[in-house]
């Protein structure tokens, strides 16, 4: 398959155009004390954005929140919201995945990409035949990995390395690359 701009679909999942992307940042657990605290896992590399003011978004409906506090406890954080003044309110956000927008995410420097920008796009060889769609990326010690699924449903997987992928183009949904002889 040659490449042009009209041969990618869209990603099964995805959102339609103009609707916000939303990416998940912590999961809510449980109450904490009286003052409507909630223990929070952090499932984001940035913790460090989630201060007070920003806006959040709670479970599947996106409920917009504002932090009010946020404290590091070991791995965890304890987090209230405007919104919520005491334990009892805010436990109907407990098991609730927390959301930001792709949109309000820092930008990352020229070459880098974050995994959700990666996954989904269709993954070409140098000569721009078709290899299939990166499906999965797996964090190793040495690189990340990415888990390409071929049209036939057999999977493989590429290392993210300078000398493999060769092309990201983000606007065309597209990853060209070089592929070890053996790997497919």
């Amino acid at each position: 398959m040659n490449l042009s701009e009209d041969s990618f679909e869209k990603p099964a999942g995805s959102p339609d155009p103009g609707e916000p992307v939303f990416l998940v940042v912590g999961k809510i657990r449980r109450p904490h004390g009286v003052r409507g605290e909630l223990w929070m896992d952090v499932l984001t590399d940035f913790p460090e954005r989630l201060r007070p003011g920003l806006t959040v978004y709670a479970g599947e409906n996106y409920q917009p929140l504002h932090l009010h506090r946020c404290r590091s406890q070991g791995s965890s954080l304890l987090v209230t919201f405007e919104e919520y003044s005491d334990s009892e309110a805010a436990g109907v956000l407990r098991n609730e995945n927390l959301y930001v927008r792709a949109e309000d995410i820092p930008q990352l420097p020229e070459g880098d990409y974050y995994h959700h920008q990666i996954l989904g796009l269709h993954v070409v060889n140098e000569e721009g035949a078709s290899l299939g769609t990166v499906i999965d990326i797996l964090e190793t010690g040495a690189n990340d990995v990415c888990v390409i699924r071929q049209d036939s449903g057999a999977e493989f997987l590429l290392p993210i390395t300078a000398s493999t992928i060769l092309e990201v183009d983000l606007a065309q949904g597209f990853m060209r690359v070089h592929v070890l002889e053996g790997l497919i």
